[in-house]
C-alpha cells in the first residue's frame, strides 16, 4: 500500500519521516555543508581523516537532523529510533576508514540508532550500513531502502568478518 501523495515510501515509512519533519523536496544544503566542513576539519589523534562525498552530503541535506521514531512493531526485529546527524560519528574516522577499506569503498557517518548503540554510515555509492557491538550490518542499497528497513524493522544482513 502506497501513500497517494508520494510513491517514494510506503505509508508507514512516509508517516514516520513526516512526523520527524521530513517532506518531499526537503533539502538543507547549508546544514549539510556545515557537517561536511566539520568532518573534513577533524583529524583523529592518530591522523585518520573522514571521507566526504556527494552521496553523504545529499543524504544529510535531505534527512539530516531528523529524529525518527518508528510507529510500531517491526517486520523481523524491533525497530529502534534513529537520528540522522553525521557528527555522531565524528570520533570514528579510523573505524570508518578500516571498514571502508574492507568493503573497498569510502564510508562517511550518517547518524545513530537507539541513542548511540549503533552508528549509521553511508558509502560513496549511497549504500547504508549500521555498526554496533555485535557486528557490521548492511541496511540497503540506498538511503530510501535503509530508511524503510530501519522504520519497518527489517532484519539487516550481517557483513562477513574478515
Amino acid at each position: 500500500m502506497r501513500n497517494m501523495d508520494t510513491t517514494r515510501f510506503s505509508v508507514p515509512v512516509d508517516a514516520a519521516l513526516r512526523e520527524a519533519g521530513w517532506q518531499p523536496g526537503r533539502r538543507d544544503i547549508h546544514q549539510a555543508e556545515y557537517w561536511a566542513d566539520t568532518l573534513r576539519a577533524h583529524t583523529s589523534p592518530a591522523g585518520h581523516l573522514h571521507a566526504v562525498f556527494p552521496a553523504a552530503v545529499e543524504a544529510w541535506a535531505e534527512f539530516g537532523g531528523l529524529h525518527v521514531i518508528p510507529p510500531g512493531a517491526g517486520r523481523h526485529i524491533a525497530p529502534a529510533s534513529f537520528h540522522i546527524d553525521p557528527l555522531h560519528g565524528l570520533h570514528l574516522a579510523r573505524t570508518l576508514g578500516d571498514l571502508g577499506r574492507a568493503l573497498d569503498t569510502a564510508l562517511s557517518p550518517l547518524g545513530e540508532e537507539a541513542g548511540g548503540q549503533a552508528l549509521l554510515t553511508i558509502d560513496a555509492e549511497g549504500r547504508v550500513y549500521s555498526l554496533d557491538h555485535t557486528g557490521d550490518w548492511y541496511l540497503g542499497a540506498d538511503i530510501d531502502a535503509a530508511l524503510a528497513a530501519l522504520v519497518m524493522g527489517v532484519q539487516p544482513h550481517r557483513l562477513p568478518r574478515g
